[in-house]
């Protein structure tokens, strides 16, 4: 009997010793574990490949919506219709940047409720989105309108911008072709003339708007899933009801 319970005792020991290595394995393995995230590679006619890695991590959801569009070719042969020294920006159908969409998705950032710590500095790449700041005065609800207003466009930062963080979706970082990005801040823009004062003056337009040629993304396997999507909101019809009465504010 006491020669049993001694083997008992020692299969016991075993299988403890053994479920606590596959305990500290898995352990080890999470503590350890590097997110493979998603690579996308973004052809500008004529200047070269940007490569952008995304962050799932930090804004899901626009992550999925970047990714859908991308597999779509949405973005192929679109602009740069905005460049300026701190950042360019593409992605508009209309390619001046005027351009609706039907739908629009929530920002994810921390003024929005998100917990999304990705800094606007060289190279981060944001949505961008509509400002109704300046009319809160009229309805405070316009400022959570603009705050989800973001779709298709964005933009890639060339500096530091302290004062977007916590008020874009930043959802990726430029790994390779920041040169490109450069060149593109700098190129020649539009003059447009000030109907106040009849002077010339200058524009965030490129003469020549940089042409994304093709983007694709590599994710490496993994399935993203469907973004969660909502119906744009429309600025104009809300003045035009607000204005003849429709809206009590």
């Amino acid at each position: 009997m006491k020669k049993n319970g001694l083997i008992l005792s020692i299969v016991a020991l075993i299988f403890v010793l053994i479920l606590g290595g596959f305990l500290v394995y898995g352990y080890y393995q999470k503590v350890t574990y590097k997110l493979q995230r998603p690579i996308v590679s973004m052809e500008i006619k004529d200047y070269g490949t940007i490569k952008i890695e995304l962050y799932p991590d930090m804004a899901p959801n626009t992550v999925k919506n970047f990714i859908k569009l991308i597999n779509e070719g949405y973005y192929n042969g679109l602009t740069f219709h905005r460049v300026e020294e701190t950042l360019i920006q593409g992605g508009d159908k209309a390619g001046d940047g005027t351009g609706q969409t039907d739908l629009s998705i929530n920002g994810e950032f921390k003024e929005n409720g998100y917990d999304n710590t990705l800094k606007f500095e060289r190279g981060t790449l944001g949505l961008a989105r509509q400002d109704y700041t300046y009319y809160s005065s009229l309805s405070a609800d316009l400022i959570e309108k603009g705050y989800n207003s973001g779709y298709a466009q964005f933009f890639i930062m060339a500096d530091n911008v302290e004062e977007f963080n916590g008020y874009y979706t930043a959802f990726g970082k430029v790994i390779e072709g920041m040169e490109i990005v450069d060149k593109i801040k700098s190129l020649e823009t539009k003059t447009e003339k000030n109907e106040e004062t009849g002077e010339a003056e200058e524009t965030s337009t490129p003469v020549n708007p940089p042409i994304i040629a093709n983007v694709t993304v590599d994710t490496y396997g993994v399935e993203y899933g469907e973004p969660e999507t909502h119906k744009s909101f429309d600025m104009n019809s809300w003045f035009t009801n607000y204005y003849s009465g429709g809206l009590s504010y």
